[in-house]
């Protein structure tokens, strides 16, 4: 019965978890922007925790950074906004003459 038992146990693999981007010497503030941007995406977007590999008080802080950022104006609200360089040309048209009315028809109310 022992060998029955040991065919089920999985061997145990060495696993290291890999280090937070974040040192414990960073200053997590919105004035950082070198650290800030390193969570943020392509799209401007807060990376997640689980991307980031943040513990859940660092990405907290991280968070309230970027937005801080971006509310101050050091960080855009998208990261590559829409731009357009083409301008409306509004032409003017030639005058046409307006017709007015010279006399208005008030309506009154019948009364009961």
């Amino acid at each position: 019965m022992d060998k029955s038992k040991g065919l089920f146990l999985k061997s145990k693999q060495s696993f290291r978890r890999s280090l937070s981007p974040i040192q414990s010497g960073d200053r997590i503030d919105y004035k950082n922007m070198t650290l800030v941007y390193q969570f943020i995406s392509n799209q401007g977007k807060i990376l997640s925790r689980r991307v980031n590999r943040l513990t859940l008080k660092q990405q907290r802080l991280i968070t309230i950074a970027i937005k801080q950022a971006r509310i101050l104006a050091l960080l855009p609200f998208l990261k590559f906004p829409l731009v357009t360089n083409e301008k409306k040309k509004f032409e003017k048209s030639e005058s046409t003459t307006r017709t007015t009315r010279t006399t208005r028809t008030v309506r009154k109310k019948k009364k009961k």
